[in-house]
């Protein structure tokens, strides 16, 4: 080539497709592997909301639907009744990510970005059989270990199979647990099973106290719902919640913020935290978007604690519990995060509610701060009321005038309580004062002390005093 000669260079597209190694193990770093199940969860919920008309009023939406999910050190599986995944979501179902040619979501169900089920595969294993059914229509897609390693290609084997399930239903299998995975499942079990038990009792209570029945390795996983007191008749010493409700867009809002139980003493706190009694896991924020937890009993600034003239948490407010319900038949309107686990802090919807629960809470702490050492006597206002479930409480709000709120940016109807405040305390000391002629004190004080000099205010206190020990004989 001679030398300075201009060479054309030859310009050709650039590859941007998408590596498969990024969707398997990047971004599964992101996700906890109890979040990863609860993500499969969700599935089996949505699945419900597909094969049912949930309605918004039904007590037990969720009666008769299972899941069950068993691990080991080699396996794990989760199964249900849900319905199963309809033929003409199969294409859709098993994509890295959400297709534009999508048909739309059944209202009420939460999956949004098309990653959750996949997410949680790859972060247990390295292959997976998925078998589902739903009417007429049973079939399997197997991932394997070559697919997986595999970066070029994306297609995944499905067959019509003709032992079919005894129900509608899924039933995914993961194996190949990746190493640190089958450590959790089968040495770690306890402690596993323990934390997954915790995070699915609080995160999916109300599903749970609406009829769904989940299980880990055959053991039924009972709910923790918070339960506020609401005092039936209203009086001076009646404790009922802080309620606001409101409709932004397509997304329904309902809030609630008061009381789980009585203020604890100091001393009781000390005394019955080991025991759980007094446990600050029951007390914070819970936020529920389409039934399910995304936050659960939150005590940071995320929920306006420690904000805007919001006291820090302390176990002082230990009683003191929230529950925020964001509805939407869009799920992309909900203030999630892609993980479903969490809130988006950014979120316009969401800053807009979190000046209501600064405002609920506010009002619970400045009662806990007056009541600070008169606990026995606030305990009494608890008495007279009754812990009401989340749903039961908007029945309840539903017979009541809720306020209209007009002035504020945020429009809607909200119940603020006239919560029973202490009397002003009496002074322990009182100051006793008179005047009597300066001859009258030099007499008394000649007969007290044998001196007419005393200074008056000594004469005084001791006739005080004096008759003060024949009054208490």
């Amino acid at each position: 080539m001679a030398k300075g000669k201009h060479v054309d260079q030859i310009y050709t597209p650039v590859d941007a497709s998408p590596v498969k190694s990024f969707f398997v193990t990047m971004l599964t770093r992101d996700i906890k592997l109890e979040e990863a199940i609860l993500d499969l969860l969700d599935n089996c919920v949505d699945g419900v909301l597909r094969a049912k008309n949930v309605r918004a009023n039904d007590k037990k939406p969720y009666s008769g639907f299972w899941a069950d999910i068993d691990f080991s050190s080699s396996a794990f599986s989760i199964s249900d009744n849900c319905g199963g995944i309809p033929w003409d979501l199969h294409k859709y179902a098993f994509r890295m990510g959400r297709s534009n040619d999508r048909p739309h979501d059944t209202p009420g169900t939460v999956g949004v970005y098309g990653i959750g089920m996949k997410r949680a595969i790859f972060k247990m294993g390295e292959s997976c059989q998925i078998q589902t059914q739903n009417k007429d229509n049973s079939y399997e897609v197997d991932i394997s270990v070559a697919w997986v390693r595999d970066q070029t290609v994306w297609n995944i084997p499905v067959k019509k199979v003709s032992r079919k399930l005894a129900y509608d239903g899924t039933k995914v299998v993961v194996g190949n647990l990746l190493p640190g995975i089958a450590t959790r499942f089968g040495d770690e079990s306890q402690a596993f099973t323990t934390e997954l038990e915790r995070m699915i009792s609080s995160h999916y209570a109300f599903i749970i106290d609406k009829g769904f029945t989940v299980k880990i390795n055959g053991k039924i996983v009972l709910p923790k719902p918070t339960k506020l007191i609401f005092a039936k008749d209203t009086g001076p010493t009646s404790i009922r919640p802080f309620i606001f409700k409101t409709k932004i867009g397509g997304v329904s809002v309902f809030m609630a913020i008061g009381f789980t139980r009585g203020m604890p003493s100091q001393n009781e706190i000390k005394e019955e935290q080991e025991q759980t009694r007094y446990s600050s896991q029951e007390a914070g924020w819970t936020v529920l978007c389409n039934d399910r937890a995304v936050l659960y009993c939150d005590r940071t600034e995320l929920t306006g604690w420690g904000e805007a003239g919001v006291p820090r948490y302390h176990t002082q407010f230990i009683a003191i519990s929230g529950i925020v319900e964001f509805r939407a038949e869009d799920a992309s309107e909900l203030p999630t995060t892609t993980t479903k686990r969490g809130i988006d802090a950014s979120s316009i919807l969401y800053l807009q509610i979190k000046n209501k629960m600064r405002e609920g809470l506010s009002l619970f702490t400045n009662y806990t701060n007056k009541w600070k050492g008169f606990e026995d006597e606030a305990k009494k206002h608890i008495e007279s009321g009754t812990p009401l479930s989340f749903e039961e409480i908007k029945i309840e709000a539903s017979k009541m005038n809720l306020r209209s709120i007009t002035r504020s940016s945020m429009k809607g109807e909200q119940y603020r309580p006239d919560l029973p405040m202490p009397k002003k305390l009496e002074a322990k000391r009182k100051r006793i004062s008179f005047v009597r002629d300066t001859s009258e004190v030099k007499l008394v004080s000649d007969y007290l002390f044998d001196d007419s000099d005393c200074e008056p205010d000594t004469v005084g206190e001791q006739c005080f005093e004096l008759f003060l020990k024949e009054a208490k004989k």
